[in-house]
């Protein structure tokens, strides 16, 4: 059985040595940390250990399982959820610390400050971001029916903290292709278990939707080159999403 704390930090990881170093050196005003590993074969694991962490190995299946198996590592009555290649300041810090013991809320977004490919990016729907990563462990669940960009699930009031995460997301277009193929890959298959087909249109209007949304309606524009790449960049990824589920049609 694990000691009762108020709060324990969760860093899901797979081959995260360049990263993981800053992420939990941000973490150090936290109690309780946890790494869940599924099958680094760099120097995660060691890093993890140095930092103070506890290691727990698991076998990768999905993202929302890996979250609930996770939420099954501790019996604190908090938890807080931060992606490997995340920064979390001692401002935001002492936000999570000082709201968990005086507030009613049992959840809390977190904005996010996103870097991809080395400049903040504020505009196309990539801030404020907001995830939900702080929660009260028992009333909290992540749905099995969203393998990929899971869903929380929580029982009870949600507040807004104002300090950011910073992300520092992709680094250049090759990694972010690379990432959203595979993101389109659970994406496919979800689709294709609510028996969902690809139509002809959708290769062409569902990516000019998803552009248009993210560079006018979200002031893609305001962030120039970037922005315009970036919403040109997500529209392809919708493209990819419905050749794979073609794929799987054959």
């Amino acid at each position: 059985m694990h000691s009762k704390k108020l709060l324990t930090v969760i860093v899901l990881t797979l081959n995260e040595e360049d990263v993981l170093p800053l992420c939990l050196s941000s973490l150090l005003w936290a109690d309780d940390k946890v790494v869940v590993d599924s099958g680094s074969t760099d120097r995660t694991c060691e890093i993890a250990v140095e930092y103070g962490a506890r290691l727990i190995h698991r076998q990768f299946d999905n993202y929302a399982s890996q979250r609930n198996a996770a939420l099954c590592a501790t019996e604190s009555d908090w938890v807080l959820f931060v992606d490997a290649d995340e920064i979390v300041s001692s401002e935001l810090g002492s936000s999570i610390l000082s709201v968990i013991e005086d507030r009613s809320e049992v959840g809390w977004l977190i904005p996010r400050h996103n870097y991809i490919f080395g400049k903040l990016i504020l505009h196309a729907g990539w801030f404020p971001d907001y995830q939900l990563r702080l929660f009260r462990r028992k009333l909290g669940h992540y749905s099995e029916n969203r393998p990929v960009h899971e869903v929380l699930e929580i029982e009870g009031s949600i507040g807004k903290l104002n300090y950011p995460i910073t992300h520092n997301n992709y680094s250049d277009v090759s990694e972010f292709i690379e990432k959203q193929v595979y993101y389109a890959n659970y994406e496919a298959n979800a689709m294709k278990l609510q028996n969902i087909k690809p139509r002809f249109h959708n290769y062409f209007v569902e990516p000019l939707r998803h552009f248009c949304w993210r560079f006018f309606m979200l002031s893609g524009w305001k962030s120039g080159y970037h922005g315009l790449l970036l919403s040109i960049l997500m529209a392809y990824s919708r493209y990819v999403v419905y050749r794979q589920l073609a794929a799987l049609y054959k």
